[in-house]
């Protein structure tokens, strides 16, 4: 009975509220001030809650409604018409002709017809697989494809597929194509510049983007015109020294050059005497930049500014100079290249052929390797690097072109006696094409030199002198013999009605820093014309021709006579020789050099 009345106890103290166990460890204890900062915190936060509330929708409303408006108004870019490229005489080399940007409401467009999809596709120039991919995106709105001509635009907006917008912007467009590229260069999809002058004038060319204000609706289509931002700021022209009909006729004469003597490649510049002006820089192979799909890196290189090679004796009329300028030399000092070859220590320099005893005019006329070499070893190695950088060896250009190499030279203190020998004529150096086309200005301006220019010039630059005038036209008297005299090396450079000089030059190509094996060859030609009062100056490279021979005077020299003869007419240059027709002798041997 005891038990059961325990029993009976416990269960009636349980519903009253006493505790089942009196165990320490399941004891809860809470302290009382924390409950109270808990209601403390939730009321605070409901009133931040309600204050925010009022504040937006009682006080103001900016926010909330930039926020509605953030869902249908939108800042457009307004792009600028990128400044058109001139030659000097205001012909267009680019302009910017307006196309459209495609772009895409993914949810939308692939609820249209199949048949429209296709179609398309068709449009867009890719499979109705692969449009389906692009559209099969995340993203709110995509590009389908950019730069679609405005002709194929209206085609797609005759579609009528809903989620397609058209947005304008522009594409480059280069009326003389590979004939002029290698000058002008071009741009990519951003119109932003590449190559060439494209690239070196990006700033001037590009402009300033304006902006406008829109409403859109939910399939992005503009409702509403809302207001411009910002007015956008064409880009300013720019007129280039180049002239098209020049450039031209050194394209074309280089191509077939090259084509002929089956060559690797080429390159020709044409200079402005007078002004410092470049006024053709022509490569080939070339590209068209108007369509860039099977664009290869031989056909980009610009190698009359890019590549650097060794000219051979094109350089040994600067080393004659020298010694004629410092009065060691004069043209009639004789000087004995013997059996045709002469021992520095253990190298041996060979001519084509014994000269024998010779004045200085005469190695300049036969190109003897030996005479030039003497002549360099009875002057300081310091005398000669010093003119070599006067005239820009080894010096970075500051011409305002992209990619234009320095060649090299290496420092006086380090040249032996043989390396002093061998870069008197052009070994051992290495210079671009047109920085040995410049280095003749000297012998054309009567001892100075000119900056040059790749934009037209307005004002004629000062000259720095280098060689005294009497020595500039007692080397133009040798650079003619060189063409028209009996011994000379570039008979194929004359020119019917007019006196030409300038010289050959012939070299074994690098690679890899080394001479290539089996022999490569390099075959160049600089001159001026007319000798009577130089007006250009004109030289061509031929890299690695193969087939009718490799000598400058074989390869090279023919192209600068044509090339000269065509620009003079061009330019309307009155003829300085009574001689209308030249017999040009058969010979290809070693005396073309």
């Amino acid at each position: 009975m005891i038990r059961g009345g325990n029993a009976g106890s416990s269960r009636v103290a349980a519903s009253k509220g006493v505790a089942f166990s009196k165990s320490p460890v399941l004891a809860v204890r809470l302290p009382v001030w924390r409950s109270r900062v808990v209601l403390f915190v939730m009321f605070a936060a409901f009133a931040a809650l309600g204050a925010r509330a009022l504040w937006l929708q009682g006080v103001s409303t900016q926010f909330l409604q930039k926020q509605g408006e953030s869902r249908y108004a939108f800042t457009l870019d307004l792009p600028a018409t990128r400044g058109k490229i001139m030659d000097r005489n205001g012909q267009v080399l680019a302009s910017s002709v307006p196309v459209k940007a495609v772009w895409a409401v993914p949810d939308n467009v692939l609820e249209a017809p199949p048949e429209k999809l296709r179609a398309l596709a068709g449009l867009l120039e890719i499979s109705e697989a692969e449009l389906r991919k692009k559209l099969d995106s995340d993203r709110n709105l995509i590009y389908l494809k950019r730069q679609v001509e405005q002709e194929v635009a209206d085609k797609i907006a005759k579609l009528d597929i809903d989620g397609i917008v058209m947005r304008r912007e522009y594409k480059r467009f280069y009326p003389q194509g590979e004939v002029m590229t290698h000058v002008v260069g071009f741009t990519n999809v951003e119109d932003v510049g590449q190559e060439s002058m494209e690239l070196a004038q990006q700033k001037n060319l590009v402009g300033i983007p304006g902006s406008r204000r829109v409403i859109k609706d939910r399939l992005g289509h503009i409702v509403e015109d809302i207001g411009t931002t910002r007015a956008p700021h064409d880009g300013k022209d720019l007129t280039l020294s180049v002239d098209s009909k020049i450039q031209y006729i050194a394209y074309t004469q280089l191509k077939d050059a090259v084509e002929k003597f089956k060559a690797k490649a080429g390159g020709a510049v044409v200079l402005d005497v007078h002004t410092g002006e470049v006024l053709a820089l022509a490569n080939y192979p070339s590209y068209d930049p108007n369509n860039r799909r099977a664009l290869t890196g031989a056909q980009l290189r610009n190698r009359v500014m890019t590549d650097s090679f060794e000219p051979g004796s094109t350089l040994k009329p600067i080393t004659v100079a020298l010694a004629l300028d410092s009065g060691r030399v004069k043209p009639s000092t004789l000087i004995d290249t013997g059996p045709g070859r002469y021992t520095i220590l253990d190298r041996t320099i060979t001519d084509t052929k014994g000269h024998g005893v010779i004045n200085v005019a005469q190695i300049i006329e036969m190109s003897s390797n030996i005479g030039t070499s003497k002549m360099a070893l009875s002057m300081p190695s310091q005398e000669m690097w010093e003119m070599f950088t006067k005239v820009g060896f080894g010096q970075q250009p500051k011409w305002g072109f992209p990619g234009a190499v320095a060649g090299r030279v290496r420092p006086y203190k380090s040249w032996r006696p043989v390396e002093q020998a061998t870069m008197s004529y052009g070994n051992g150096i290495s210079v671009s094409l047109i920085q040995l086309a410049r280095s003749y200005m000297m012998f054309a301006r009567d001892g100075d030199t000119i900056p040059l220019s790749f934009q037209k010039v307005n004002e004629l630059p000062a000259g720095q002198q280098i060689i005294k005038p009497q020595t500039a036209r007692q080397m133009r008297e040798m650079l003619e013999s060189v063409v028209s005299g009996d011994h000379g090396t570039a008979k194929k450079a004359q020119i019917p009605g007019y006196r030409a000089g300038g010289k050959t030059g012939t070299a074994y190509k690098v690679e890899n820093g080394r001479y290539a094996m089996p022999r490569k060859y390099i075959g160049s030609f600089v001159g001026m014309v007319p000798m009577s009062a130089p007006r250009f100056i004109i030289a061509v490279m031929i890299d690695e021709p193969t087939q009718g021979g490799h000598y400058g005077g074989q390869v090279a020299a023919p192209t600068f006579a044509a090339v000269a003869a065509n620009a003079l007419r061009a330019m309307n240059v009155p003829p300085d020789s009574s001689v209308t027709e030249i017999v040009i002798p058969t010979d290809t041997g070693p005396e073309a050099m």
